[in-house]
């Protein structure tokens, strides 16, 4: 009989993670916030001397969000931060390759967002009308990525992702940092909503 492969990781908290069945206990913010700032978007094709990491594109939707909802509850906050967490452990995929690995995929990252959100009091699933906002706040990320960092035109970033609204971004950069700096923010922020809710 074939032995069964290991599907779990072993976290820097000293945590064991089961990706098939993760469970609420398992998840610590800390590795979530280490993973997401080791894990480099757009496959590390961005300019500068950092990789652009999970982390601070998730604080940059956060940010994003909040400009576009500023009546918004911190929970809403929360989740708007928390949008790829996932990926601490499952890495960041581009679009395509998504695509192409099929619906496995989605149903792990389904799997792990609910185990994540429930770890920090959210709901396991985003109401829809709240994940169409982040995601909304998600594309405009993406095309201030692919613009300042990822080597689009204007409009090759207006075809895939759709123009923004000037002054949605107003006063908003990418600057790449190192990883220690970017866990910190992304710690420091998800406590400070933490606190709130």
């Amino acid at each position: 009989m074939a032995k069964q492969p290991r599907a779990w990781q072993r976290m820097l908290s000293g945590r064991r993670l089961d990706l098939l069945d993760p469970t609420p206990m398992d998840i610590e913010i800390e590795d979530i916030a280490h993973g997401l700032a080791f894990v480099a978007r757009w496959n590390g094709q961005t300019q500068g001397d950092f990789a652009y990491s999970v982390a601070e594109h998730s604080l940059l939707v956060e940010t994003l969000f909040t400009r576009m909802h500023p009546n918004a509850k911190p929970a809403a906050q929360l989740t708007a931060l928390l949008h790829d967490a996932p990926e601490y452990v499952i890495g960041d995929m581009i679009s395509p390759v998504k695509a192409a690995v099929g619906p496995g995929y989605e149903e792990l990252d389904k799997r792990l967002t609910a185990a994540i959100h429930m770890r920090f009091g959210l709901p396991g699933v985003t109401p829809d009308r709240l994940k169409k906002q982040i995601k909304r706040a998600d594309r405009i990320s993406a095309w201030m990525e692919a613009v300042q960092i990822a080597g689009f035109s204007r409009d090759e970033a207006d075809r895939f992702f759709g123009a923004p609204d000037p002054e949605l971004i107003k006063g908003l950069e990418i600057h790449l940092r190192p990883p220690v700096q970017v866990r910190r923010d992304f710690t420091d922020r998800h406590n400070a909503l933490l606190d709130r809710i």
